[in-house]
């Protein structure tokens, strides 16, 4: 039994050894793609270096990966890290290589902190949950960013609409109208604002209202972005007044918003009956449970 146990030990270690060593010959031994100009990413990672000591040394070792995967990944699997970055903003300024070299550098952390758990005398499962947890954390950190930048997006449209067409109206074009906007805002930071202020830097730079526009909706994926970029769009190309459309953009954008502030009342009412009838179990159950041991000891 005992010479039986060894031998599927031995096995399982050389089964791993042999699947690391393959898994390395494929990272090491992939061609590695030429490195793109970063341009915004670029700037984007630059100040979140500055910002976070801790990012300052993982950033080299991600980028060195990175480097390492770039011959790894397809083409689809590139774009569609690629968009989930772009809607979350440049996380970090991440390209989609060194997206899946943080996922690595995680897994590698957590297996560490499960084998530290496991040496010190914790549960051996620590390692199953802590490896695949830390593999899976810049997905849902990038995924979270994402969400909230679009929401972010979402809520200040309509207001920036309003103000955009009031300075058309004033006499203002439509890039010093959002010109405007941007230099009276009083969050620099907001993402909205960032979004508009790269549209106005790819307008200075020769692209045309409708790329400027469209690269704008497909950075921001939401109903509200492609409703305003349409609208836009059309309105050129049909030669009808911009400020008029947007007036009209705001006030539907409004109304929706509306729309669904009460929708999400409703379904928070819905969803109030659950907690509530614990509630009240619990206060009957504190109000009936003295009377009832009471009358038992009565008894």
């Amino acid at each position: 039994m005992t010479d039986g146990y060894a031998l599927y030990r031995n096995l399982a270690i050389a089964a791993v050894a042999l699947s690391t060593t393959s898994a390395l010959y494929a990272v090491f031994g992939a061609p590695s793609r030429p490195a793109s100009r970063l341009g915004t990413r670029g700037l984007k990672r630059r100040r979140a270096v500055e910002d976070s000591p801790i990012w300052a040394y993982v950033e080299p070792i991600v980028r060195w990966l990175g480097v390492r995967l770039s011959g790894v990944l397809s083409d689809t699997a590139r774009d569609n890290l690629d968009q989930q970055l772009t809607v979350a903003g440049d996380y970090l300024g991440l390209t989609a290589d060194e997206y899946v070299a943080l996922s690595i550098v995680g897994f590698a952390v957590g297996l560490a902190v499960g084998l530290a758990a496991a040496i010190a005398g914790k549960p051996l499962i620590l390692v199953f949950v802590c490896a695949p947890l830390g593999a899976v954390l810049p997905f849902l950190q990038i995924s979270g960013e994402a969400q909230g930048r679009l929401k972010q997006i979402s809520r200040g449209l309509p207001y920036a609409i309003d103000l955009i067409a009031l300075g058309m109206s004033a006499g203002l074009d439509f890039p010093a109208a959002i010109r405007q906007l941007v230099e009276k805002s009083s969050d620099p930071n907001d993402a909205l604002i960032g979004e508009l202020r790269r549209l106005l830097q790819e307008l200075q730079l020769g692209r045309t209202r409708k790329q400027a526009l469209t690269d704008l909706a497909r950075r921001a994926p939401t109903v509200v972005v492609n409703e305003f970029v349409s609208a836009i769009v059309q309105a050129e190309e049909r030669g009808n007044p911009v400020a008029d459309v947007l007036a009209i953009q705001a006030g539907s954008s409004r109304q929706r918003r509306t729309v669904a502030a009460e929708e999400a009342a409703a379904r928070a009412g819905v969803a109030m009956v659950g907690p509530m009838m614990l509630l009240f179990l619990c206060i009957m159950i504190l109000l009936l449970g003295p009377i009832a041991l009471k009358l038992s000891r009565g008894m």
